[in-house]
């Protein structure tokens, strides 16, 4: 990466966003030298992995922030990205403020309904109690409903139905198969397999006909569901786990041309953003086709990082290449499933590897900061 002696002039990179792509991206900027902004609308990095584990278990929520100033000091700045002016090769915060850039790399991720995802304006103080305060609900309601059966509501229901085994938990997923379709089938009934065995009620094929009407994330006892094959039941908590979209709000007007359907933005294998060599985007806002995952921005982060350097001194640039998919669910701190490489590991493969801490060692080492 070269030492911190050889800092190229008029080189200053800009970060923006600082989820698990962002810090990579900016912790390999660091350790080579370059000059390099971070912007961030939190002043805290949010390990989202074990966001649905914060939402169960008190105290856990307060390990899942990381505060991004003592890692990376006056290269951090807090605030909302407005827009990206490609002809001045500046970024525009919110209230004006303007920041320069000779290359850019954008890692805005992705957004979704709380407890999966935390993305407000806040101190990460206000971000735990949120999660502390949900806890409450959680704690307070005999009955929950979680919509929504992909990776994230086969992880929520099991996060609950472990940590309190006595309450009754149905998930409700619009398809038959559970969990990510990028699975191997057998992961995916293994999912099945662990919820039955923790007791989670399943309804499948089926979709909530009533959600807009209802209150989520909040404990009011008996409220009346329907399900669009007539189904009707009563539940005190729902929790949406459905609809993650790309944070495009940011880019979406500077790069108008290069943003695909679904808001992200479209890349070469250089992961350069199509029609500008210096912008590079970084995992969820890339148009990959590949499991949106923290694994992967870690991966994309580098290829960037490393083809800014190589293009600084005329080296040939890497290329990314998505390979067998690597990914873990953890279904409650005491089992989990998944499969490494294309490859089903073994349940309580998993769970060692990551139910028990959900990789929180890793986020702590990268920030090379102490866990409390």
């Amino acid at each position: 990466m070269g030492g911190q002696a050889s800092r190229p002039e008029g080189v200053h990179v800009v970060v923006v966003g600082g989820g698990f792509g962002g810090i990579a991206a900016a912790q390999q900027l660091k350790s080579g030298g370059l000059d390099f902004t971070l912007i961030d609308m939190r002043d805290a990095f949010h390990h989202n992995v074990a966001s649905l584990r914060a939402s169960v278990q008190p105290g856990f929520a307060q390990r899942t922030f990381i505060p991004y100033v003592e890692t990376f000091g006056d290269s951090f700045i807090q605030g909302r990205v407005e827009r990206v002016d490609t002809d001045r090769q500046m970024v525009v915060l919110l209230g004006g403020q303007e920041i320069q850039y000779s290359h850019l790399i954008l890692c805005t991720g992705t957004d979704g309904p709380f407890p999966g995802k935390f993305n407000t304006e806040a101190s990460y103080q206000t971000a735990v109690q949120a999660y502390e305060d949900f806890i409450q609900q959680i704690q307070a309601a005999d009955s929950v409903l979680v919509v929504g059966g992909g990776s994230t509501g086969v992880e929520m229901a099991a996060e609950i139905k472990t940590e309190y085994p006595d309450k009754k938990v149905v998930l409700i997923h619009s398809r038959i198969g559970l969990a990510d379709p990028d699975l191997l089938p057998s992961v995916r009934q293994q999912a099945k397999e662990v919820l039955l065995e923790k007791r989670v009620e399943l309804l499948l094929g089926q979709k909530v006909n009533n959600l807009s009407e209802l209150q989520l994330n909040v404990m009011q006892k008996n409220m009346v569901v329907t399900t669009d094959k007539g189904e009707t039941l009563t539940t005190d908590l729902i929790i949406s786990c459905t609809g993650l979209r790309i944070n495009s709000a940011a880019y979406a007007s500077g790069f108008s041309g290069s943003v695909a359907d679904n808001g992200a933005l479209q890349v070469n294998n250089h992961l350069q953003v199509e029609g500008f060599s210096n912008v590079f985007a970084v995992g969820d806002c890339a148009d990959i086709k590949e499991p949106k995952m923290a694994y992967h921005a870690g991966l994309h982060a580098a290829v960037a990082v490393t083809n800014i350097i190589n293009s600084l001194s005329g080296k040939q640039l890497t290329e990314y290449h998505t390979g067998n998919i690597t990914m873990l669910l953890a279904m409650g701190r005491d089992d989990g499933v998944g499969q490494f490489n294309g490859m089903r590991l073994p349940r309580f493969l998993v769970a060692l590897g990551k139910s028990r801490d959900l990789l929180l060692w890793k986020s702590w080492r990268e920030m090379q900061q102490k866990q409390p």
